[in-house]
């Protein structure tokens, strides 16, 4: 088999460049000089016979289509040759090598202590990096290669990832546990929309707060937001109004100790879904896909 005539630094060049936006700092990131870099890119383009990317001087760098195409290639071949030198270091049937996992931040309390115990338990030699990140900041990341796999609500998913559905859970009412509406079996959204209420503010948390009153032609007063879980336990808990939430976790009191109560919202809501994703164009590595079985083997929280 005739050898390539590229090399795999040429191809990792490219794509540093191309997820950098300049060549100075793909040099950077990389460590060595930018004119490195560009001549790797030219040697590149002129073994390939096509212009991969346009260089501007006061605007950085943009692929091309034949570049965008070559990226695509590049990142598949990288990560294979990264797994080849893991395979040398593995015995038979071991998972050895990283997995940078994403994760919306008020999954996190859910999702991670499993995954981290005991995925990480029976996999001693798989290094699990963690990154807390909404749905907006997750945008580009797993196609970049950045993130590995995933763990966020079904609304909002950036890109096009292959993804399944963990479990989902319907919004529900946090209330002071001396609120007036705490004894009550359900709460609905009209007893509530004259009230105070504290936001979830980060996407698409808000969003989804807000759509529940939309549908029913309602419009909440927002007196804070804050784009802290615990944040707004906290508040609710001093009783400064009332929260909408959608993990449910077994801790009774907030931050500071003080008691609040879950209730379900009347009429129902409709649940959301928490999956798993992972990028649609390169398939995961074999460690990558044991973790995404091993979420899927997990017995998820639901509605008390």
């Amino acid at each position: 088999m005739d050898a390539p005539p590229f090399t795999l630094r040429q191809l990792s060049y490219l794509i540093a460049a191309a997820d950098e936006g300049t060549i100075a700092a793909a040099g950077a990131r990389l460590h060595v000089s930018p004119s490195a870099i560009s001549d790797a890119i030219t040697e590149l383009e002129t073994q390939l016979g096509e212009p991969l990317c346009v260089r501007r001087r006061a605007h950085g760098l943009t692929l091309t289509t034949a570049g965008t195409q070559v990226a695509a290639h590049a990142r598949r071949l990288l990560a294979d040759a990264r797994e080849l030198t893991l395979s040398l270091h593995a015995a038979e049937g071991e998972l050895v090598g990283p997995i940078t996992i994403g994760c919306y931040p008020t999954l996190a309390p859910t999702i991670l202590p499993p995954l981290l115990h005991d995925f990480g338990d029976a996999h001693p030699r798989v290094e699990l990096d963690i990154i807390e990140a909404t749905h907006d900041e997750l945008d580009g990341r797993l196609e970049r290669g950045e993130v590995d796999v995933a763990f966020v609500y079904e609304t909002l998913i950036p890109g096009n990832p292959r993804r399944e559905r963990l479990f989902e859970l319907p919004a529900h009412v946090l209330l002071a546990a001396g609120d007036p509406l705490a004894s009550a079996e359900r709460v609905t959204l009209e007893e509530l929309v004259d009230r105070d209420l504290i936001l979830l503010d980060a996407p698409p948390s808000s969003q989804h707060t807000l759509s529940l009153f939309a549908r029913r032609g309602l419009t909440p007063k927002v007196r804070h937001r804050t784009a802290s879980y615990e944040a707004v336990r906290t508040l609710v808990g001093r009783g400064l109004g009332y929260g909408i939430l959608v993990q449910r976790p077994a801790n009774p009191a907030s931050y500071e100790g003080y008691p609040v109560v879950m209730k379900e919202i009347s009429p129902p809501v409709p649940p959301v879904g928490i999956e798993v994703i992972w990028p649609a164009a390169t398939p995961p590595a074999e460690r990558t896909r044991a973790l995404i079985d091993f979420a899927r083997s997990i017995t998820w929280p639901g509605p008390a």
